[in-house]
């Protein structure tokens, strides 16, 4: 059985060694870590063909575990952007002299070590380490057996980089992907500063209820698009579209079309483009029969309000009013996105203002809830929480703080 512990002590260790290590240093081993990932690219998909030959390709999660060598481009853009980002250290967040002259200054420090917890997705692997390298942290992965062989290969480029650039190998580790190494990882609370769980909601859920180190949420998102009385149907085919098929696998897709009723004579044209795409929409009563000659419409129940689906599914709600459509998100909503189509700057406001999430839009797709579309970089996870980080969460979400005083011979009476 392996030494858990011991393999998080020296995360530790390894990880105040990080501190000390220059901006251009964190530079040029991102440069690297681009360099041989494009001269690897026929050993990551090999490897990656691994982890597929084992899914079931209708499995919603097989297109997050696919890479692919665009995917894997897109992947290097995302690190040179992390690699020239400024650094989130050190910078003062507030400074002031006492009237008995103590300098004081809180200034960004990294949280430390973190732990993330993470499904079939091997680009985070990618993602997480250099968010967590630019940001200064030490990083334990834990990742799912579906993607075993892809995250070790990943792992294996990333050390070559750290290695040609002399930091500290030690400070990035990948755990086994079996049970024990996550009972470990939960419970290492002497060496691991936060964990952060990146998956399906049965994920997220364990990890809040059996971790003993304090955990950030990245919550599966359950997304709501309000058509409203006033919006524009151009528009809305567009949105709603792009929200849903896009990449129905990701957290950012369309779950849930609410339509005002005085709308449903659009609802067809609005659905059309999503029926042609293999969509299956699960109807409520009042909208069910405005599409119902279609084959993959069904009528909806109550099951398929509050799900995230991650595939070519959705349902659709019928409401009143605006009011009517945030009680719905309220019911039902993770605190992901959430977005209203509307021409009604009223509505528009009141909606933007009321509703709780994470991100809320206006007359936009969801699918821009990314770190990378928010001009982060890359994200380590989007936040649903408020504790912390709400969010995509990068570089300045992977900090701290601290307060620096100095003195000449002060003493408190």
């Amino acid at each position: 059985m392996a030494d858990y512990n011991l393999i998080f002590k020296k995360v530790k260790s390894a990880s105040r060694k990080l501190m000390a290590v220059d901006e251009t240093a964190i530079q040029n081993a991102l440069s690297s870590l681009v360099r041989i990932s494009l001269a690897q690219i026929p050993f990551i998909l090999a490897e990656n063909a691994k982890d597929l030959a084992l899914m079931d390709t209708n499995d919603p999660k097989y297109d997050r575990l696919k890479l692919t060598e665009e995917r894997i481009k897109a992947i290097c853009e995302e690190l040179t952007q992390i690699k020239n980002l400024p650094s989130p250290l050190d910078k003062i967040i507030e400074e002031k002299i006492l009237p008995n002259r103590l300098s004081l200054k809180k200034i960004t420090v990294p949280l430390g070590v973190l732990g993330v917890i993470y499904e079939a997705r091997p680009n985070v692997t990618f993602d997480v380490f250099a968010l967590a390298l630019k940001s200064g942290n030490g990083l334990i992965l834990k990742g799912g057996s579906d993607a075993d062989h892809s995250n070790r290969a990943i792992m294996s480029l990333i050390h070559r980089a750290l290695e040609e650039n002399g930091l500290p190998t030690e400070a990035f580790q990948l755990l086994p992907p079996d049970r024990g190494a996550t009972k470990a990882l939960l419970e290492a609370v002497d060496f691991v500063d936060v964990i952060i769980p990146r998956g399906s909601q049965g994920l997220i859920d364990f990890v809040r209820q059996n971790s003993k180190v304090p955990v950030i949420e990245t919550g599966a998102g359950i997304v709501h698009t309000y058509f409203d009385e006033s919006a524009d149907l151009e528009k809305g085919k567009a949105i709603i579209f792009n929200s849903k098929t896009r990449r129905p696998s990701v957290c950012n897709s369309l779950d849930c079309l609410i339509i005002h009723r005085d709308r449903l004579t659009d609802l067809p044209e609005l659905v059309e483009k999503l029926l042609s795409a293999g969509v299956t929409i699960f109807a409520d009563q009042a909208s069910f029969p405005w599409i119902s000659n279609h084959p993959l419409v069904e009528k909806a129940r109550e099951e398929h309000f509050g799900t995230e689906f991650l595939s070519l599914k959705m349902s659709i709600k019928t409401v009143s009013n605006l009011e009517e459509a945030m009680d719905h998100i309220a019911q039902y909503s993770s605190k992901h996105s959430e977005a209203i189509i509307s021409e009604n700057p009223t509505n528009i406001d009141l909606f933007l203002k009321s509703v709780d999430a994470a991100a809320v839009y206006a007359n936009a797709s969801t699918a821009f809830t990314d770190g990378n579309q928010f001009g982060l970089g890359a994200e380590i996870g989007i936040s649903t929480q408020k504790l912390h980080a709400r969010g995509p969460m990068a570089l300045n979400e992977l900090c701290s703080y601290k307060w620096v005083i100095k003195g000449d011979g002060q003493i408190r009476e």
